[in-house]
């Protein structure tokens, strides 16, 4: 991945997360991409609100899908609020994905490069509200 490439994947996570935060009343303090050298989580939210995904594979460095990163960026904005994995916690998340479903952030089913992704029209009314299914990580 070039830097463009990454820096436009970063920016448009930073945008995503604003949305996202913003309709739900959640407050962060960065969304910054995962350092290289991390490799048992795809990504982290830690107590001051700073954010953090990983952007490739652990193992073989590709690169994510964004569909991957946004399904990341839900749960980690999800700990804003729920600050472990309990019942609770997954209601909101889910609750997180559907909203960025609906809003054409979170697209599990576009296939290719961020630029494939973005030309493509967004889904119907009945696939956006279906209920999320299993992520494939790669593209």
């Amino acid at each position: 991945m070039d830097r463009r490439t990454h820096s436009e994947i970063v920016a448009r996570l930073r945008s995503d997360a604003r949305r996202i935060a913003t309709r739900f009343g959640l407050r962060y303090r960065a969304i910054e991409p995962e350092r290289a050298n991390v490799v048992r989580r795809y990504g982290v939210c830690f107590s001051d609100g700073e954010i953090r995904i990983r952007l490739r594979h652990a193992r073989t460095g590709r690169p994510l899908k964004y569909s991957s990163l946004v399904n990341t960026l839900c749960h980690e904005l999800a700990h804003l609020k729920h600050f472990h994995h309990g019942e609770r916690f997954k209601a909101f998340y889910l609750e997180l994905l559907a909203f960025a479903r609906r809003e054409g952030i979170y697209r599990p089913d576009a296939r290719g490069s961020l630029a494939s992704e973005r030309r493509r029209p967004p889904a119907s009314r009945a696939a956006r509200e279906a209920p999320p299914r299993q992520l494939g990580l790669f593209g």
